[in-house]
């Protein structure tokens, strides 16, 4: 019974992906690129810009967390172990090829996040306190006012805000790895995650702004390492890369072969998982930014997928590929440590360093939104009840099978991407694709006429 519900809940999201949310990605993302005149490839100069100058920032604001903060907590739960397991299935399962779509995923979706964290700021309301809450379920409620969806959207982030997966791979590994007990790991890291969550989106940004930055150095700089040995390879990898992206790819090796469209099925769905495109999130913890311009705060939302996808994720693939430890039959979560393992000695112990780095920052982010929208649900019971929810289905899941529960996250992010799609699309009018303060100043003015 179990087994065949599993199935069940696998089938239901293959078709919504298949047929609703690789379409509404791909199409909805190339039209806000032509609308904005590609405005994620002119702005990334001065969006890395503008990055750099809020290093120096204090935020002089009393409303509102520092704009960073409210950045490395979002990151957080982009850049996680997706980016070193998650992304790799895709070229076990569609080829090298599946880079290519990922690509084109990052670029779609670095307009779709910044959409939604645009509207999120732009609708989100000021709390008694001074702080902000914004979001999806603000600019649904202007949209589609009277109706069930922007609680809808609520509940199905409350669904994706417990991360069991990436849970039950830090507990496996730390416990498989070290000797320790799993019920100790459980234990320690569940309060940990209700430790960083409870603190709200500053204490999960600090948390992440601490450690995500040592991480991607760490990380780049050894990928880095490793593919300046294999220099002479990696144009023929590149030419793989593109040729299988509109051909597929024969079978070689451990690897069955793939056709074009689950090629580029695969690389798509994985490129929206691990950039959480459209999903909703970041727009949460975005909105909660002391920044009043909302382009400026959705801009640095392009520089959070540029990082994840275009620094991160390539350079795990590229390793897989260049190694030729994609054509292995190993899991996936074997395959950079095993290509990482040629260059660098004690890989079986610094691998499970890497995956609690990222995980606890990505379980972190997505419990805080989690008890935002159970909050946003039931001001006075909402958190507690989402507490008891959290440790409940992380306890549960940590000492059973993460199969179906994994399918329910998928399932309620692509419903998540339908809904946010949507209504990005009916507001798309709104959207201000602008950096310059005085360009901002100016187009505010005739975009909110009427703005406190």
């Amino acid at each position: 019974m179990f087994a065949e519900f599993g199935v069940w809940l696998d089938s239901i999201e293959n078709i919504l992906w298949s047929f609703l949310g690789v379409p509404i990605v791909i199409l909805l993302g190339s039209y806000l690129t032509i609308q904005s005149r590609f405005f994620q490839v002119r702005a990334l100069p001065r969006v890395i810009k503008h990055f750099c100058r809020l290093l120096s920032h204090s935020n002089t604001h009393s409303s509102g967390v520092h704009p960073l903060k409210a950045f490395f907590a979002a990151v957080g739960g982009c850049v996680g172990i997706g980016n070193i397991v998650g992304v790799c299935t895709a070229v076990q399962l569609g080829g090298p090829g599946a880079l290519f779509w990922l690509w084109m995923t990052a670029l779609c979706g670095m307009l779709l996040k910044y959409s939604e964290v645009f509207l999120g700021m732009r609708y989100r309301t000021q709390q008694p306190d001074g702080s902000y809450r914004g979001g999806p379920m603000y600019f649904l409620t202007a949209l589609f006012r009277g109706t069930w969806l922007p609680s809808i959207v609520c509940v199905l982030l409350c669904i994706y805000g417990v991360e069991v997966y990436q849970f039950r791979v830090i507990t496996t590994s730390l416990s498989e790895n070290f000797g320790w007990h799993p019920y100790l790991v459980t234990g320690v890291l569940l309060l940990l995650v209700l430790f960083a969550g409870s603190g709200g989106v500053k204490r999960v940004g600090t948390i992440s702004s601490t450690s995500l930055p040592v991480f991607v150095l760490l990380y780049v700089g050894m990928g880095t390492w490793a593919l300046l040995h294999h220099l002479d390879t990696i144009p023929f990898v590149l030419h793989q890369v593109f040729v299988s992206a509109f051909t597929g790819h024969a079978a070689v090796g451990g690897f069955v072969g793939a056709t074009l469209l689950t090629t580029m099925s695969y690389g798509i769905r994985r490129g929206c998982y691990t950039g959480d495109v459209g999903v909703g999130y970041a727009s949460v913890i975005h909105s909660e930014t002391s920044l009043q311009q909302p382009e400026q705060q959705a801009s640095l939302a392009i520089f959070d997928i540029f990082l994840d996808t275009f620094v991160v994720c390539t350079t795990s693939l590229l390793l897989i590929l260049v190694t030729d430890v994609w054509k292995e039959p190993l899991e996936a979560g074997q395959l950079v440590q095993t290509a990482l393992s040629h260059y660098f000695p004690y890989m079986n112990l610094f691998m499970p360093f890497f995956l609690f780095l990222l995980g606890y920052n990505t379980i972190n982010a997505y419990f805080c939104v989690g008890m935002k929208c159970a909050e946003h649900l039931s001001p006075k019971m909402g958190k507690s009840l989402y507490i008891v929810y959290t440790v409940a289905a992380l306890l549960t899941f940590s000492f059973l099978g993460t199969g179906e529960a994994q399918a329910a996250m998928a399932i309620a992010g692509v419903l998540l991407l339908i809904i946010n799609g949507w209504a990005i699309f009916c507001l798309r009018h709104q959207l201000v694709f602008a950096l310059e303060p005085a360009t901002v100043r100016s187009q505010n003015a005739l975009a909110y006429p009427n703005a406190s």
